[in-house]
């Protein structure tokens, strides 16, 4: 199986002692149909026989089910080390014993502010008992954790709360963006902007130094250098912090209160749910690989907007899908809450107040070569709906669009240049080029050997990257006879080819 599961957060109850303005599962009362003690012991074997390393118990609020332990246990004794998400309100020494006992690992308190504000989001005397809470755990085997949803209400008390926390001896802070779903659609005045995702990357920056680790949900994000430096100080120093796209059903996937299996328990809609653990085992529903498809099957080119051009598209895939999903009503939409998404809308209105088709042309061609390719493209496409027929500019977009990896873009760009000037071996190259990443070979290498023929003595482009594409495509033989061709026809392409031959005899060592 391809896909190996680390974690997962299970709702082991619908059940909650508050009403939380905004609450994503808008959870109530218990379901009658929550899994039984028996039916959790037995999924709790299930998911160590799958290996994951750690599980998040959430709800609802978990302390209200009178056998979290029990489940906490059971994961333990299979070799998941349980964590728990709760508001605090239950919490007492007779529960952080359970806790210790259960070798609960981390026991986070959702705390959404300051005294003032976190009790009129949550319950009156919760912040006073949360802060008992911390309390209990300072010296204790359990570690404290905060998750903070950021909304308008909050977002400038994190300064004075994470003082707070410290003081309370809290060493690790969680803080997602409150997204409007379940009971905070109600309140869309709370809605934080796009462009409010900054202010707490620029925050979590600027506390570095300070005793507390601070970690950004999958929400919080991407591509933004201050992020990534955040992420390097709450992660292990071998693990990769650049976004990578979401994990639901690739390297985690959620659990609904009646084993109901999804990707991620904030995708809450029925179209996600993928089998029920009551009926199906759950390896069974993990390894189908018909399950789980709208993430593992995730591409850039499903996605709209920025995202569908973005240079981090294909690795990135659109951040997380539930922002996508909550704010424009698709996860196949743009993420507007994206950092880099933010930045490069900003760039987008400095352009707009741009109209002189020379200082456009001019910004593109600075661009291009400073190799900022997201803002000449940008730039591009202005200057190119004043002048559409410039086979200069056309060169241009062909080429930073294929380096943003936009390949049918580059396509259709190429395309329209090689109708203007068909015997131009530049504007060959790059269809032959695009064609072949979008995985016509054949096609691409009638326009690649146009391009060869079209090269001379200063222009030796063609040859070079005719080989690179038929050593990718595992055409050694070929490439071979290309860079054959190349050299004895100009001698001085020869320390080029000695370097193709050995990316030849590196590919080989590989396959």
């Amino acid at each position: 199986m391809e896909y190996k599961p680390i974690t997962a957060v299970w709702e082991i109850t619908m059940a909650c002692n508050m009403r939380c303005k905004h609450c994503g599962s808008s959870c109530k009362e218990p379901l009658p149909d929550e899994l039984t003690t028996e039916e959790a012991v037995k999924l709790s074997q299930e998911i160590g026989d799958l290996g994951l390393k750690w599980i998040t118990l959430s709800g609802g609020e978990p302390l209200v089910r009178k056998d979290w332990h029990v489940i906490a246990q059971e994961l333990t004794d299979n070799g998941v080390i349980p964590n728990m998400i709760t508001n605090g309100w239950l919490f007492d020494e007779d529960i952080l014993k359970k806790a210790e006992k259960t070798e609960i690992g981390t026991m986070a308190i959702s705390l959404d502010g300051l005294k003032e504000t976190h009790d009129y989001m949550r319950m009156n005397g919760s912040y006073d008992r949360i802060m008992n809470a911390f309390e209990l755990m300072r010296d204790s085997n359990v570690t404290a954790g905060a998750i903070t949803t950021i909304h308008n209400k909050n977002i400038n008390e994190l300064e004075e709360l994470k003082h707070v926390l410290i003081d309370k001896g809290v060493k690790l802070w969680q803080m997602q963006i409150g997204l409007p779903m379940g009971n905070f659609v109600n309140h869309p005045e709370m809605i934080m902007k796009p462009e409010d995702v900054n202010k707490i990357i620029d925050f979590a920056h600027d506390s570095l130094k300070d005793d507390i680790v601070i970690f950004p949900a999958d929400c919080i994000g991407y591509y933004n250098l201050k992020e990534l430096e955040v992420r390097r100080k709450a992660y292990p120093a071998e693990y990769d912090v650049t976004w990578k796209g979401c994990t639901a059903g690739k390297r985690s996937f959620g659990i609904l209160h009646n084993g109901e299996i999804l990707g991620c328990t904030s995708i809450r809609d029925r179209e996600y749910i993928e089998g029920n653990a009551r009926e199906t085992p759950l390896r069974e529903i993990w390894e189908n690989e018909d399950n789980f498809s709208w993430s593992r099957t995730m591409e850039k080119s499903k996605l709209g907007g920025l995202c569908n051009e973005c240079i981090y598209g294909q690795m990135c895939l659109g951040g997380c899908p539930n922002t996508r999903l909550t704010m424009n009503g698709t996860i196949y939409s743009e993420n507007n809450y994206c950092s880099y998404v933010v930045a490069m809308n900003k760039a987008l209105k400095w352009l707009d107040n741009i109209n002189d088709f020379d200082t456009l042309k001019s910004i593109a061609g600075n661009f291009t070569r400073a190799g900022d390719y997201q803002i000449a493209s940008m730039a591009l496409d202005k200057a190119l709906s004043i002048s559409p027929e410039d086979t200069e500019l056309l060169s241009y977009q062909g080429f930073v669009s294929f380096m943003l990896g936009n390949y049918e873009k580059s396509k259709m760009v190429n395309e329209k240049a090689l109708s203007i000037a068909p015997d131009d071996a530049y504007l060959n190259k790059g269809m032959g080029l695009s064609l072949s990443k979008l995985g016509k070979l054949d096609e691409g290498m009638s326009y690649l050997t146009k391009a060869m023929d079209l090269a001379d003595e200063t222009y030796l482009d063609p040859y070079y990257d005719t080989a690179v594409t038929l050593i990718e495509y595992g055409k050694y033989e070929d490439a071979l006879n290309v860079i054959k061709k190349a050299t004895a026809k100009y001698p001085q392409f020869e320390p080029t080819g000695r370097s193709l031959k050995n990316m030849i005899r590196d590919y080989k060592s590989m396959t």
